[in-house]
């Protein structure tokens, strides 16, 4: 045991320094290991938020649950959309009209010729001649901007005015 204490009144500086030192470093570890811990203490608050407790895998099976029922709801949507989208390029899309005087007996611009198209440009031109003792309609069928039947000015202006309107 003499050796001991001949040791250690040999080396007692540098035996308090290196404990001290030992000290400070596990000091310091203890500390990083505490923030760590908190820091992990606060994601661990901030995910339970909002759950009704219980374990980890209670919560993430919620949240699971929720991401696949909002998914269904996104399909559901994406679903009425794209059928919407296909019912709206069946229904009137683009108008366009033109007033006229085809008469010059008769005054002010009374007579007209609309078109109404839907998004594939089928559709119909209605034309419609006032005149001082009379009034005639026409109606021709429209079919990619088109018709069979010959189409007067005021006719293909309104298909036109129309046309600019589409999408």
């Amino acid at each position: 045991m003499e050796w001991f204490y001949a040791f250690q009144q040999q080396y007692a500086a540098e035996f308090w320094l290196g404990l001290t030192i030992a000290v400070v470093v596990i000091l310091a570890w203890l500390v990083l290991a505490q923030v760590r811990m908190n820091r992990m203490i606060k994601q661990y608050r901030e995910l339970m938020t909002g759950t009704s407790g219980g374990n980890l895998e209670q919560v993430l099976n919620e949240h699971i649950a929720q991401v696949r029922g909002t998914a269904s709801q996104v399909e559901k949507l994406d679903r009425l959309a794209r059928q919407m989208e296909k019912t709206l390029r069946h229904s009137l899309q683009s108008l366009g009209v033109v007033r006229f005087n085809p008469f010059s007996d008769v005054g002010g611009d009374q007579s007209f010729a609309i078109a109404l198209v839907d998004g594939h440009g089928n559709g119909v031109v209605i034309s419609s001649l006032y005149g001082r003792h009379d009034l005639k309609v026409y109606a021709k069928p429209l079919k990619k901007w088109e018709s069979e039947y010959t189409l007067t000015d005021e006719e293909k202006e309104a298909i036109a005015h129309a046309f600019k309107q589409r999408g």
